[in-house]
């Protein structure tokens, strides 16, 4: 039985996944790990699905379960939407927050970048116009997402990359990956296109003067949807 919890701020469960890494294969039913961690089953379940809405463990039908690759994107994405569903400014909000991130980090993320992200990026970039200038027009969000995400990729902060990913579903959530003004998704594009350039001829600097000349372009996304 585990009597004394090592991490006294969490519950018995979140104790036990952070002190068994093996449990990343697969966990004990709830009956044993009833009697290892002490308390009753109906309490575990409880906090087990507080796992679960974190990201922490998933639940399959006849394989059992398993501990979860550490993600902060869950618990924020959580979070953000209740904040979005009281008030929709909130997303204003955290989207100032992505931009202090993404500004913060850039010139860490690009140095870490290796040859086949830099392939990576024009691919999406290659993507990207190919939906523009296509018949019919096609707003390459998907593309738009992926090619922020890979910059910042190769950064060894789950935390950084959490509030990252976090954004990009509550944008989709608040309705701007539907936004089909041409002009303003060419300015964004000729954006990228400056930011990958650069970063694929090692100018971070010029790179970073794009990002931050394109991301003030979402303050007028927000504003126009509102």
């Amino acid at each position: 039985m585990l009597r004394e919890r090592i991490f006294p701020n969490i519950s018995e469960f979140l104790s036990y996944l952070a002190s068994h890494p093996e449990a990343e294969n697969k966990l004990p039913p709830l009956k044993d790990l009833s009697r290892e961690l002490g308390i009753g089953v109906a309490a575990l379940r409880e906090q087990l699905e507080v796992a679960r809405s974190l990201g922490l463990v998933e639940v399959k039908p006849g394989t059992g379960m398993r501990r979860k690759p550490y993600s902060f994107a869950p618990a924020v994405l959580k979070s953000l939407d209740y904040a979005i569903a009281l008030n929709k400014d909130h997303f204003i909000a955290f989207a100032d927050l992505r931009q202090h991130v993404e500004t913060a980090y850039w010139h860490e993320a690009v140095k870490l970048l290796a040859p086949e992200d830099h392939e990576t990026l024009k691919e999406l970039l290659a993507r990207a116009w190919e939906k523009l200038r296509g018949n019919p027009i096609e707003i390459p969000h998907p593309e738009h997402r992926e090619l922020h995400l890979a910059i910042y990729r190769r950064l060894e902060n789950p935390f950084v990359t959490g509030l990252l990913q976090s954004y990009w579903d509550a944008y989709e959530t608040v309705g701007l990956n539907f936004f089909t003004d041409y002009d303003y998704l060419t300015q964004v594009w000729t954006y990228h296109q400056q930011m990958v350039d650069s970063i694929c001829n090692n100018d971070v600097e010029a790179g970073y003067k794009a990002l931050t000349e394109h991301t003030d372009l979402i303050h007028q996304l927000i504003s126009s949807s509102e």
